[in-house]
């Protein structure tokens, strides 16, 4: 168990795992009593992307030299890494929305659904960006969808929905689909090709 204590050190999990806890927890504080529509999926996706951002960090470790010379299997590792940590900043999200809430109750901000699928795909483009620029710059994919997103003008196209993708409502297929692909493609780059140096 000591590798694993290990690997969580070097990849500074503590750390992004404080950055999401605090995001998180001032999410709920900014919303608590405000009553806030719970239709805006801005602060919930912007509280997703925090984490996934913080989590980026870790995707690559101190000395790239000595993780691509390592003799241990690569690849599931770095899969593993990247699908657990769009669980956990999920998890934490629905977690925090959920803490002194009655259940039924409208302040519930973002669905089960939505908040998995936005971590999905987030996590995707933090991979991928691991992938293309290094751990170091990982965040930088993520942030730019989330900015393009936010300013973007009204999803009437399905190129606009596929853009926009974070803030269509649960269940929307152009949403859904373009979290799953950018998942699928950024743990494969990443878990096959790990960070670039």
């Amino acid at each position: 168990m000591r590798w694993l204590t290990l690997y969580a050190r070097s990849r500074q999990v503590p750390a992004s795992l404080a950055a999401l806890m605090i995001s998180a927890a001032a999410m709920r504080t900014l919303t608590g009593g405000s009553g806030q529509e719970p239709g805006d999926p801005r602060l919930p996706v912007l509280v997703l992307a925090t984490g996934v951002m913080a989590a980026s960090v870790g995707l690559s470790g101190q000395d790239l030299a000595l993780d691509r010379t390592a003799a241990i299997r690569w690849v599931p590792r770095r899969a593993a890494h990247v699908l657990l940590a769009g669980a956990v900043v999920a998890a934490v999200l629905l977690a925090v929305q959920m803490t002194g809430t009655p259940v039924g109750s409208t302040q519930f901000m973002a669905g089960t659904e939505f908040v998995v699928r936005n971590s999905a795909g987030l996590t995707g483009l933090a991979a991928l960006g691991a992938a293309l620029s290094g751990g170091q710059y990982a965040w930088t994919l993520p942030f730019a969808w989330l900015s393009f997103t936010f300013f973007a003008p009204a999803a009437t196209s399905t190129a606009m929905r596929v853009a926009t993708w974070m803030l269509l409502p649960a269940g929307t297929v152009e949403g859904t689909w373009t979290a799953l692909l950018l998942l699928g493609v950024g743990t494969a780059a990443y878990a096959f090709a790990g960070p670039r140096r």
